[in-house]
C-alpha cells in the first residue's frame, strides 16, 4: 500500500542493472527512515521495484543519449503530485530518520551549489595551464546561456550539484523551469555534453526566475561516496562510520564478470551510445526544422 500523507516526496531516476540495484538500497533506507513518504522512481525496468510498499514506479523510455538529464521526468511527475520533491541520486543513501516537518521555500533548494562563474573558474584554476576540455566547456556553457539570452557569467546564474536537491512549486514557474531545462538538455546532448545537468538546471532556473538557494539540509543524514571521501580526508568523518555503505556500493558497482562478459558489456555500451546519439540528432533536427530553427548544433 502506497503512502498517502505528507506534502513532499522523494524521487530518483534509475536505469541499468547497477543503478536499479543502488536504488533498491535507497528504497529500503527511505522505507526505514521516512515511513509514510512516497518514493517516486523512473526506471527502465519497473518490475524490480514491485515489492517496495513506499515506491511509486514509472517505466521510462530514454529520451537523451545518456541518462543524466532524464531525472527531469521524475521531477515533473513528482511535482504533479506533491508540493515539493527531494531528488536523490540513486547511489545516495539515507542513514538516519528524516524529519517529517521539513518545509521548503518555492524554487530549488540545493545541498551544494555556487555561482556558475565561480564553479567554472574553479575548474579552470585546477591546472596550469587550464585543461583544454575545461576551456571548451566554459565556452559551451556561455553559448548555452546566449541561447536563453542570459549571461552565464552573471552572479544570478547558479551551478547546482545534482546529487541532492529539493524542487518546490512556485505558481507555475516550476513548469517553465522544466521546459527550459529540456531545451538545454537536448542542445547539450546533441553537442556531446551528456553529463552534469546542473549547468542546464542553473541556466533554466535563471531564465524563468525560479529561485535557487543553498541549504546544508542538517535534518537529512545522507551518504554520498564522493562527499564522504572528502569529509574523511578533511578529518570531518570517521572512516569506519559509514564503511558498510562504501562496501555495498563497491559490491554493486563492481560485479565479478568474466572476460567475455566484460567485452560484451563494453561493446553493448558503445553501440547503445551511438544509437541514441544518432537517434537524438535526427529527431531533434526534424523537430527544430519544423519550427524553422536548424541551429541545434550551433
Amino acid at each position: 500500500m502506497l503512502p498517502v500523507n505528507k506534502h513532499f516526496c522523494f524521487c530518483t531516476f534509475a536505469a541499468s542493472k547497477v543503478y536499479r540495484s543502488l536504488a533498491r538500497e535507497l528504497a529500503k533506507d527511505l522505507e526505514k527512515y521516512s515511513p509514510g513518504t512516497t518514493f517516486i522512481i523512473f526506471t527502465d525496468n519497473p518490475s524490480e521495484f514491485s515489492n517496495y510498499s513506499n515506491v511509486l514506479v514509472f517505466k521510462h523510455k530514454r529520451q537523451g543519449v545518456l541518462y543524466y538529464h532524464e531525472r527531469r521526468f521524475a521531477i515533473a511527475k513528482a511535482l504533479s503530485m506533491f508540493n515539493s520533491c527531494i531528488y536523490l541520486d540513486a547511489d545516495v543513501r539515507i542513514c538516519a530518520p528524516v524529519p517529517e516537518d521539513m518545509q521548503w521555500l518555492p524554487g530549488i533548494t540545493a545541498r551544494s551549489c555556487t555561482t556558475m562563474v565561480k564553479h567554472l573558474q574553479g575548474l579552470i584554476k585546477k591546472t596550469d595551464p587550464p585543461r583544454p576540455n575545461v576551456i571548451k566547456l566554459f565556452e559551451f556553457i556561455k553559448k548555452m546561456g546566449r541561447k536563453l539570452d542570459l549571461d552565464a557569467e552573471s552572479d544570478q546564474v547558479t551551478f547546482i550539484n545534482e546529487f541532492l536537491f529539493v524542487v518546490t512549486r512556485d505558481a507555475g514557474k516550476e513548469v517553465e523551469f522544466l521546459k527550459q531545462w529540456e531545451k538545454l538538455a537536448l542542445y547539450a546532448e546533441v553537442n556531446g555534453y551528456h553529463k552534469h545537468p546542473g549547468y542546464a538546471m542553473g541556466l533554466a532556473a535563471a531564465k524563468v526566475g525560479f529561485p535557487v538557494r543553498h541549504n546544508v539540509m542538517e535534518g537529512i543524514d545522507f551518504f554520498d561516496d564522493r562527499i564522504e571521501r572528502v569529509r574523511i580526508a578533511k578529518g570531518l568523518s570517521d572512516p569506519k562510520a559509514k564503511q558498510v555503505y562504501f562496501e555495498t556500493q563497491r559490491r554493486i558497482e563492481n560485479p565479478q564478470l568474466s572476460i567475455p562478459e566484460k567485452v560484451m558489456m563494453k561493446a553493448s555500451k558503445f553501440i547503445e551510445y551511438y544509437y541514441h546519439l544518432i537517434r537524438l540528432i535526427i529527431t531533434t533536427t526534424l523537430k527544430t526544422r519544423g519550427h524553422g530553427d536548424t541551429g541545434i548544433r550551433g
